[in-house]
């Protein structure tokens, strides 16, 4: 298993901060040493003049990709990453643990697909079951998987594959938002139900988080104050490089601060974020929460770790 690390904000925010103590996650402080990936939706300006519908035109995003199948906190990309303040909307970071699939860049999240003319980007850890597995390769095998087919080997893109499939032969065209992240909490509890599954999603304007066992997440707005990284001896005061306008949500596998009051996701609950701002929430009727360690051991049971 694996862990993720995804930001959303209301202004153009860098996640370096963060990113240092996530990146030591990754063969330092932790085992999770078979590569990561890192995701940036950058405001563009470039448009599409042909989408004039604001819910369905996401022209005012880029993104900016970077992928490394070496160690986190010994790569030379997570470097350039952390001295390259690239401020974002939406980024969503994964560093993996490999439990299906070999090492490779073809399968380092997150991963990246094309639905409805906007670029989605998913990273997940878990670990689906067999059965889930063979019936997604059922389906590629008899043609019914035609609108999107994993590059690599793992149950993830896997799992990827098969939310974008099933929204495409769902709608002919993007339904609205609300109709949309009903749609997404569904399936996302469907491949809940079939294995470990947490995940982050973005389409450079919104970030959904779904929570199968671990989530936090933590907003920092006006009056900002100090934070210290757990896994590196590293604090920030946000006072001095943030306006009080400012609203930046993280979200993270298992807090990155030592000091700050982070949320968690309860049991198969989904939400969704825009501008720092949760939009969107769906919560099952009974709330369970998770210790870190009871989180872990769950992971460990379906041959998988946090």
């Amino acid at each position: 298993m694996c862990q993720l690390l995804g930001m959303n904000c209301n202004t153009p925010t860098d996640i370096g901060f963060s990113f240092a103590g996530f990146r030591k996650r990754g063969g330092m402080t932790d085992s999770h040493e078979d590569g990561f990936g890192i995701a940036f939706f950058e405001r563009s300006e470039c448009s599409n003049n042909d989408k004039t519908n604001d819910e369905t035109a996401n022209d005012s995003t880029g993104l900016r990709l970077f992928h490394d199948n070496r160690p986190s906190h010994l790569s030379p990309v997570a470097d350039l990453v952390n001295n390259y303040p690239i401020k974002a909307m939406n980024v969503i970071a994964h560093i993996r643990k490999a439990t299906q699939g070999q090492n490779c860049l073809a399968n380092t999240h997150p991963f990246v697909r094309e639905v409805w003319g906007e670029q989605w980007v998913f990273a997940h850890n878990g670990q689906m079951n067999s059965e889930f597995i063979k019936r997604c390769q059922r389906l590629q095998d008899n043609g019914n998987a035609s609108h999107c087919q994993p590059v690599g080997n793992t149950d993830s893109e896997m799992a990827f594959c098969y939310l974008v499939n099933r929204l495409k032969s769902s709608f002919k065209s993007r339904p609205d938002d609300k109709t949309l992240f009903n749609f997404l909490t569904t399936q996302c509890r469907y491949l809940s139900a079939n294995g470990l599954f947490n995940c982050l999603i973005s389409n450079g304007r919104w970030q959904l988080a779904y929570a199968g066992s671990l989530l936090f997440y933590l907003t920092r707005k006006a009056p900002f104050g100090e934070a210290k990284l757990a896994d590196d001896d590293m604090a920030i005061n946000f006072g001095d490089v943030t306006t009080d306008t400012d609203k930046v949500t993280i979200l993270v596998t298992v807090p990155l601060t030592e000091n700050e009051r982070w949320q968690q996701l309860a049991v198969n609950e989904c939400l969704i974020f825009q501008d720092g701002d949760v939009i969107y929430k769906d919560s099952p009727s009974q709330r369970k929460f998770l210790t870190v360690d009871e989180g872990i051991a769950i992971a460990r049971a379906v041959g998988a770790s946090v």
